[in-house]
């Protein structure tokens, strides 16, 4: 059964998080997935409804909310989830299933789904709200994220840098997107995710003069930025 995972947040400089590294090497392992270049592409498409809910939930903190996304990485096609990500007092759950590229083809173009195409609750569960409350895919977020992993406690510390917002959705699933800065030059985001606990030389390690955790959110962030260049969006 899933559980419901802690997850901090923390705006760093390039400078805070190399020393972070530094602090947590010793202890902490290079995720398997990025070992040949010490990180990989995130790229995700959101899905938001006609009166961009998840938007607004997310800037006013509303408990619970939730919001659907497919994921893929470094552009690799062959292997796309779809997720529902679920936030409760300030804790989250993710929940997912795989989708094609011909399946998720038509998602990224605002296509109405078929419910009968994936036997999966995640899917139905999309397809249900994509006809009900006019799901349609709204933002490209993309970063790199150098990620290590502590085996106790399932702690994943990550790095997400050069985050970036793409306009154009239908592209989702082209190898190369374009996209836009959404952070000042040598800013990004510390990630520190765990289920039950967080180990004493973990929490040590991120306590950097000036390091405070924020309720950072890289949709908001995303879509603000397109909101500059398409005032009629919302």
């Amino acid at each position: 059964m899933l559980q419901y995972r802690h997850e901090y947040k923390y705006i760093c400089s390039a400078q805070q998080l190399m020393c972070i590294r530094q602090r947590i090497i010793p202890y902490m392992k290079p995720d398997a997935h990025a070992q040949d270049t010490e990180f990989y592409t995130v790229r995700s498409l959101y899905f938001d409804d006609y009166t961009n809910s998840c938007f607004y939930e997310n800037l006013s903190g509303t408990d619970p909310r939730e919001k659907f996304r497919i994921r893929l990485y470094n552009g690799n096609v062959s292997y796309i989830m779809l997720e529902l990500k679920q936030k409760v007092h300030g804790m989250t759950k993710k929940h997912a299933c795989p989708v094609t590229k011909e399946q998720c083809l038509p998602l990224s173009e605002g296509k109405i789904a078929d419910i009968r195409a994936l036997d999966s609750p995640i899917y139905r569960k999309f397809c249900i709200e994509q006809q009900t409350r006019l799901l349609k895919p709204k933002v490209i977020v993309e970063y790199d994220r150098v990620p290590f992993v502590y085996r106790d406690g399932n702690v994943r510390v990550t790095f997400d840098m050069n985050i970036r917002s793409g306009m154009c959705v239908s592209q989702f699933l082209l190898e190369k997107v374009r996209t836009v800065p959404i952070m000042p030059s040598g800013v990004h985001v510390l990630e520190v995710k765990f289920d039950e606990f967080l180990p004493e030389f973990i929490r040590q390690a991120i306590q950097i003069d000036g390091l405070r955790q924020t309720a950072y959110s890289k949709y908001c962030m995303c879509r603000k930025q397109n909101l500059r260049g398409n005032t009629n969006e919302i």
